[in-house]
């Protein structure tokens, strides 16, 4: 039976966290003062959408700078608040390995991590709450509230177990891609207390097309996980080609073995080299079909007038995001181009899924007759009724 958590630590943890999340909760009691509660949920979400983004980019920052492991328990820093308390055991481990996993340095990362994690998950319990008070007035919205509220409660086990499985891929892979559902599921969230339908006449079954493409971004960032997680993002130098290859000797078979720790392979063994390659170059093969549905999508929705802004934020995503990978090879994995990778990676997630939103809601039901017209207070929706 899995030991439970230590509540002590945990208990000051969420302490200390709900002391740093009365400073955005302040600014957001303050800007909504006799605000709807649609319209405060709305305010709500947004911090707590625009405090998720950054969480995953700090997630990334964690991971690239080797300081997942930079406090090895959990929930605390060797069952302490911050790794002011930890003092003797940190300094104990920097000395026996000075550039090992654990240093003054990566604790604070790690610590900072965790933190923003919480603040995160508190305004998310705090948006739930609140919508289930409301929910008279709130018959559809509350459930993405309740519905996010678990989700982050199981993204935060698996940040647990990133922990104490000492960075197993899958876990980490898995981590990452619950981060990018929180991040949809907020926008989902945003996007119910908005109402803001988006009437696209050009682009037919326009929630399909988002729904796949999303889909397909969301395989592309598994693999960029696994990619990243593996640490195969220098197995391949050179672009186009590979090593100096174009189809370059791989082993699939282990790269792609789930269930195994951090650079073993099923059976144990070292993982070897052209399983890294066999990684990188699915991630690299597969970006393709990303970008030709994302290029795809973005030619049609730039043909509607409706859909242009979306259409100029894709392609935007787009190069921004074959910028920043290119620059990883050639460049050598710099940790800004890294972080510029996983930014745009979310970016992508959280335009994609408010496309959806938005479209589904602005779609034709030939069943009802609805139509989209243009009001001056925005866009309003007519139901008119045909013989059968």
């Amino acid at each position: 039976m899995p030991a439970l958590p230590d509540l002590p630590p945990m208990l000051r943890l969420v302490l200390l966290a709900g002391l740093i999340a009365l400073l955005p909760l302040c600014w957001w009691a303050l800007r909504q003062r006799g605000a709807s509660v649609s319209k405060r949920l709305a305010a709500l979400t947004a911090l707590t959408l625009f405090l998720t983004f950054d969480l995953i980019v700090f997630g990334s920052f964690t991971r690239l700078s080797d300081a997942g492991l930079g406090c090895p328990d959990w929930p605390g820093c060797y069952g302490q608040a911050s790794p002011l308390g930890a003092d003797s055991a940190i300094q104990a481990a920097q000395t026996a390995l000075p550039s090992g996993p654990v240093t003054w340095a990566k604790a604070w990362i790690e610590m900072i991590h965790r933190y923003l994690a919480m603040v995160v998950g508190l305004l998310i319990a705090l948006a739930a709450v609140i919508s289930w008070r409301a929910r008279a007035a709130l018959p559809h919205s509350r459930w993405w509230a309740i519905l996010t509220l678990g989700w982050v409660i199981v993204q935060g086990l698996f940040g647990k177990y990133t922990v104490t499985l000492k960075l197993y891929p899958a876990i980490v892979t898995l981590h990452l891609l619950f981060a990018m559902g929180l991040l949809a599921l907020l926008v989902l969230q945003l996007e119910s207390f908005r109402s803001r339908p988006l009437a696209l006449r050009t682009l037919r079954r326009a929630p399909v097309w988002a729904a796949l493409v999303l889909v397909t971004v969301l395989m592309q960032i598994a693999l960029g996980g696994w990619v990243s997680t593996n640490y195969a993002v220098l197995a391949c130098s050179g672009f186009p080609a590979c090593n100096g290859q174009w189809w370059p000797a791989m082993d699939a078979g282990q790269g792609f073995t789930l269930l195994r720790e951090l650079g073993r392979s099923g059976q144990g063994d070292y993982l070897n080299f052209d399983a890294l390659v066999a990684i990188h170059m699915a991630h690299r093969l597969f970006a393709l079909a990303a970008l030709a549905a994302l290029v795809a999508l973005a030619w049609r929705l730039w043909r509607d007038p409706a859909g242009r802004r979306y259409a100029v934020a894709l392609s935007g995503l787009v190069f921004w995001q074959a910028g920043s990978g290119l620059s990883n090879v050639v460049l050598g994995w710099p940790i800004g181009a890294a972080l510029a990778h996983s930014a745009g990676a979310a970016a992508l997630v959280a335009v994609l899924t408010s496309l959806w939103a938005r479209a589904r809601l602005g779609s034709v039901d030939p069943r009802s007759a609805t139509r989209i017209h243009p009001a001056a207070d925005g866009l309003r929706a007519t139901r008119t009724s045909h013989p059968l």
